[in-house]
């Protein structure tokens, strides 16, 4: 393996590891299973500005991973791997014709166009 492709795959583990994070602290919108037990009160502080924060921190992580993957599958791309090559083909040998000389052909005779009256 290359050091680039190994530099990639590295920076994206550590791109998911944060997402899985990230995603894990955020409240459901609905509540979740902490709704339903009781554990949200209408008056929390500050849980808007923190939730628009990991929404946002999300989608730049998730765009973040897209990329790195495009990237790694076209630096670290052999050139084979890209454009498949098709298999070398043998071509017939052309047909050989025969020599003039033993080939004679007559020449074309023009005859003068009839004159127009």
């Amino acid at each position: 393996m290359s050091t680039i492709f190994t530099l990639f795959m590295i920076l994206i583990m550590i791109t998911s590891i944060l997402l899985i994070i990230i995603i894990m602290a955020q409240n459901p919108k609905g509540g979740g299973l902490s709704g339903t037990f009781g554990g949200t009160s209408p008056a929390q502080f500050g849980v808007q500005r923190t939730n628009d924060f990991m929404e946002k921190a999300t989608w730049t992580l998730g765009t973040a991973i897209v990329v790195l993957i495009l990237l790694s599958v076209i630096l670290t791309a052999k050139p084979s791997m890209v454009i498949p090559s098709a298999p070398a083909r043998t071509q017939a040998p052309a047909p050989q014709t025969a020599p003039a000389a033993n080939n004679p052909v007559a020449p074309v005779q023009q005859t003068p166009a009839p004159a127009a009256n």
